[in-house]
Parts: structure tokens; C-alpha cells; sequence
């Protein structure tokens, strides 16, 4: 995907907000008028002292007084108004981009999703959805609030000279955009680095959990240890780095106000020594400056602050913005299956060609075996005809209509595929095989079972069906799984069946029963059967054999 730019991703970021913009405006407003509040409490003071030494002033002692105590009560109002709204509209939205980020990754699996790292995928939709909270309730407001605020008090100590106003304005630019800027470029792209580090840092953990046996039973718990330090060491030297630039960044700002504060004092004291002003014109004018620099101080860290961010939305727009390998097919019409055919299919993956003018056709009621070495393209021939990728060249038809004109979840409702590694889900074992049809009775599950071979295995177990299968299905066998996997094909019960090596991890007695099941089941149905196993092509009624993405 084409790099996108860090005002790209802002603004990007940003057109996600206009749905909330009433709530939006809300806290901009709160939000100014609090800072007004807060900046106005030392003027009052100044304007008391104005009037203690005699002079004239526009408003009265008691006055002053009322407004002291009214100011400080609304900046406690406006503030907590601002903060709620604000991260009402941050939480409400990271809620809006997680479900559109669940929404791409079903748009973009199993082919986009192939060979990325979990890990990788685990902190994009947690960690780094999360940092973007800071964007939402921290940085859209701030930055207009900022606006906003000194640019009423740019017109109020331009009120008094216009060089001051000036001088106010120069002050506020430097230190609420110099600076950041300024950050931003030095820091370059150290945020996109760290949070591809601690990316790839939670797909070595992820990793080294899932290998931890391996680890143990080789030995090799001292380099995996190795590399996580090395990982990890790696991790905090970037944090490190963007430590020490949040800390020039604060430096720099600080200095900034106080150069600005005393070239402040030096022009009001020359405007009044020469007359230009008077003694109100010195003193408010300096009170104004040093008591208006809070909200550009808020954006003065954003140079920093936002690394993180930006990077982060970077990743979540890219998920977002990722382009399927197959779009869902709706508004065709419905068709029942008649039998399926490859025409010429060429496929590459990565530049490697793994089916090349392959054609094949698979007839009503028919058992038709593949075999052939690892590697030959049998595993893929399933996913085409499942259309998770698209043929490179030829076409691949139902029912003598194109793949491509059929909807998707037409095409899923003929075809049930089991796949070499059966994905279990941490819930119990009858409702891992009734994601295969949502609505099946229990008897409807117990007789799959039956025809996998293991409902009398999971009869013996002391819950029965109720009985959970642990994370990743970690408390069955291969076999046990791979039956179930089975059992979900049954369930499903699609006139075509797809089936990548059913019985590879089974033993003799169980694979004699599944195909006994499968032959008497293949009655109304075509099956097509990948195995390397010459006993499981025994109930094939044609077998091919596939060898460097071609069928003989």
C-alpha cells in the first residue's frame, strides 16, 4: 500500500469525527470559554491593582470581585463539560473504528490475512486503537480551543497597542506550531518505528506461548530468551528516544514562553516610557501574555505526543483501506448446484505460479479424489473453488455460471469445506460444531457426530457436549479435532464438499468409519477428496493426481 503522510492520516483520522460534530462543537466551546475564564482571573487581579493605586478602570471593585469568584466556578463547569464530551466522542469513536476494523478483517480473510503475523494483527486492534483516544479526546478540541482563545486575547492585548497584539500572536504561533513542528520533524518516523516494534514484539510473544513445548522439549528456551531481550531492549530504546524528545519538546516550549514573556515586559515598558500606552497598558498587556499560554501549551507536545498516534492511525487506515482479494457478490440470482468445473485456472502466489492451465471438472454425485505431493496446489484448487482468491487466468464455474456472477453467500451455502487444520473456538464442543449451521437442534449435532466417529468419544467426556475445548482447541487430540472439523461438514450439509486431507491424523479403525460415513453420504452430493492416503482414495469413483500445478 502507498505510504500515506502524517497530515494524510490526520486528516483522514479526522473525517471519522463528523458524525459527532454537534458534540464536537460542544467541547470546543466549553473548552474556550473555560480557558477564557482561567486566562481572564489574572487580568481581573491586574485590574484590581489598577484601581487600588487610583487608577481608572472599567470595572468596579465589587465587580472585579464577582467576576473573580464567577470565573472560577465556570472554569470548573466548562472544564469538566469539555473533558466529558470529549472523551465521549473518543470513546464513541474508537467504538465505530474497532467495528469497522472487525468489518475489514472479514472483508479481507483468509487471503489478505494469510502469513501475517497474529501478534501484529493482535496489537493493531487493541494497542494501537486504543492510542488513538489521544487524537480524539486531546488533539481535534485542543487544537481549536487554542485557535479560538488566543485569538480573542491576540484582540484584547492588540486593544491596548497593536505591536503588542503582535507580539502576542508571534508567541502564540511559535509555541503552538513552531515547536511541534519543529519536534515532528526531528522525531521523523521514530513512532511508526516503535509501534512496528511493539507489533512484531507481541508476535514474538504470541509465538513463543504457542511454541513453549517445542521450547522446552529442544532446549531451546535460551535463544528464544535471547531474542525476546533482544526484542525488548530494541522496543525501549525507541521509547527511550521518543522520551528524550518529549523532553526537548517541553525545553524548547518552556523557553519559548519565557522569551516571549520578556520581550513582552521590554515592549509594553518602551510603549509606556514613551507615552503610547499607560501604566494599564504595561500591566494588563504582560498579565495577558503570561497567563494565555496554556492552550498552546497543550499543543506544543503534540510534536511528540502524536508520533504514536499518527503511526497508530496509519496502521488502523490501513487495515481500513486494504483492498480484498474478493469482494462479496450480492443482487445475482440464486442457483443450486448442478456440478462444478475448472477451466485453464492459472494461480500465482507470491509470484509463484501453483496451478497453471489446470482444468478439471467435478460432476453431480460423484466422489473425485486429488493427490499429489505437498505443494502441488491441491490445498489451493479448494480455496479457489470456495472463492477466498481469484484465478489468475480461466474461470472456475457452478452450475455452468461463472464463480464470480454467483453470491457469496449462495456460494457458501453449496459448499462446505474442511480445512487441514480444524480452528476450534474457546466455547464448548457443541458450539464449535454448530457454527456450521447456526440453528441445528442438538439431535441434528449428535448425528453429524455419529458420522465423523466421535460422538462416543464426546459422550465419555464428564460434560458431554457441554464440554469446553480450552483456547485453540488445546485439550483435544489432532484426531479429535480433526473429527470434529468433520462433523461441522456433516452439520453443514452443502451438495458440495470440500475436503483437505479428512483423515490425516486419524487412525485406521476411525479413518474406515469417517469414509464408510463419507460414501454413504457422497449419495446426492459431489465430494471432493484431497489426500495424500492411497486408503482414503479407495472410495474415490475417479482420482487425479496433481503434480507441479497440472492434473493427470
Amino acid at each position: 500500500m502507498k505510504k500515506r503522510s502524517k497530515a494524510g492520516t490526520l486528516l483522514k483520522m479526522l473525517g471519522l469525527v463528523r458524525p459527532l460534530a454537534g458534540f464536537m462543537a460542544l467541547a470546543v466551546t466549553a473548552g474556550t470559554l473555560g480557558y477564557l475564564a482561567v486566562q481572564f482571573i489574572p487580568v481581573l487581579g491586574g485590574y484590581a491593582i489598577l484601581h487600588s493605586l487610583g487608577y481608572a478602570t472599567p470595572l468596579s471593585v465589587s465587580a472585579i470581585w464577582t467576576c473573580l469568584v464567577l470565573f472560577a466556578l465556570l472554569r470548573a463547569v466548562l472544564r469538566y463539560t469539555e473533558q466529558r464530551t470529549n472523551h465521549y466522542i473518543a470513546f464513541t469513536l474508537l467504538a465505530i473504528v474497532r467495528d469497522r476494523v472487525f468489518q475489514a478483517l472479514r472483508r479481507l480473510c483468509p487471503a489478505k490475512l494469510e502469513g501475517r503475523d497474529k501478534g501484529d494483527l493482535i496489537s493493531l486492534i487493541t494497542s494501537d486503537v486504543e492510542l488513538l483516544e489521544v487524537f480524539y479526546a486531546h488533539t481535534i478540541s485542543p487544537i481549536c480551543i487554542a485557535v479560538l482563545a488566543e485569538a480573542v486575547m491576540c484582540l484584547f492585548i492588540g486593544s491596548f497597542h497593536p505591536r503588542l497584539g503582535l507580539l502576542a500572536l508571534a508567541a502564540f504561533l511559535c509555541v503552538g506550531i513552531a515547536v511541534p513542528l519543529i519536534i515532528s520533524r526531528i522525531s521523523g518516523d521514530t513512532g511508526d518505528q516503535l509501534r512496528s516494534q511493539s507489533g512484531a514484539l507481541a508476535a514474538y510473544v504470541l509465538e513463543n506461548i504457542r511454541g513453549v513445548d517445542e521450547t522446552i522439549q529442544y532446549g531451546n528456551g535460551a535463544q528464544r530468551l535471547a531474542g525476546m531481550n533482544q526484542r525488548t531492549a530494541a522496543l525501549s530504546r525507541q521509547q527511550d528516544k521518543m522520551n528524550r524528545l518529549a523532553g526537548l519538546n517541553l525545553a524548547i516550549a518552556n523557553t519559548a514562553i519565557l522569551i516571549f514573556d520578556v520581550l513582552m515586559v521590554i515592549a509594553a515598558a518602551r510603549l509606556y516610557r514613551t507615552g503610547a500606552v499607560g501604566f494599564d497598558g504595561f500591566l494588563i498587556p504582560v498579565l495577558a501574555l503570561m497567563s494565555s499560554f496554556g492552550p498552546v501549551s497543550a499543543l506544543a507536545g503534540l510534536g511528540t505526543t502524536l508520533q504514536n498516534t499518527i503511526a497508530s492511525g496509519g496502521r488502523v487506515l490501513d487495515i481500513l483501506q486494504e483492498v480484498p482479494e474478493t469482494e462479496e457478490i450480492t443482487g445475482q440470482p440464486e442457483i443450486d448446484f448442478h456440478g462444478a468445473a475448472c477451466d485453464h485456472v492459472t494461480f500465482a502466489y507470491d509470484g509463484e505460479t501453483v496451478l497453471r492451465d489446470f482444468s478439471m471438472k467435478f460432476p453431480e454425485n460423484r466422489i473425485v479424489g486429488i493427490t499429489g505431493k505437498s505443494g502441488s496446489g491441491k490445498s489451493t484448487l479448494l480455496k479457489l473453488l470456495m472463492r477466498f482468491w481469484k484465478t489468475g487466468q480461466g474461470r472456475i464455474t457452478l452450475s455452468d455460471t461463472d464463480i464470480e456472477h454467483i453470491n457469496t453467500a449462495n456460494l457458501r451455502r453449496m459448499e462446505s469445506y474442511m480445512t487441514q487444520e480444524t480452528q476450534l473456538f474457546q466455547d464448548t464442543i457443541a458450539e464449535n460444531i454448530r457454527i456450521a449451521k447456526l440453528d441445528a437442534t442438538r439431535q441434528e449435532i449428535e448425528e453429524a457426530c455419529k458420522k465423523a466417529a466421535i460422538h462416543d468419544f464426546i459422550l465419555s467426556l464428564p460434560q458431554g457436549y457441554e464440554t469446553s475445548v480450552g483456547e485453540l482447541g488445546e485439550t483435544l487430540s489432532g484426531g479429535e479435532r480433526q473429527r470434529i472439523g468433520l462433523a461441522r461438514a456433516f452439520l453443514h450439509d452443502a451438495p458440495f464438499m470440500l475436503l483437505d486431507e479428512p483423515t490425516s491424523n486419524l487412525d485406521s479403525l476411525n479413518e474406515a468409519i469417517i469414509l464408510k460415513s463419507l460414501r454413504q453420504e457422497a449419495a446426492g452430493r459431489t465430494v471432493v477428496l484431497v489426500s495424500h492416503r492411497a486408503s482414503t482414495m479407495r472410495i474415490a469413483d475417479e482420482t487425479h493426481s496433481a503434480e507441479n500445478g497440472r492434473v493427470s
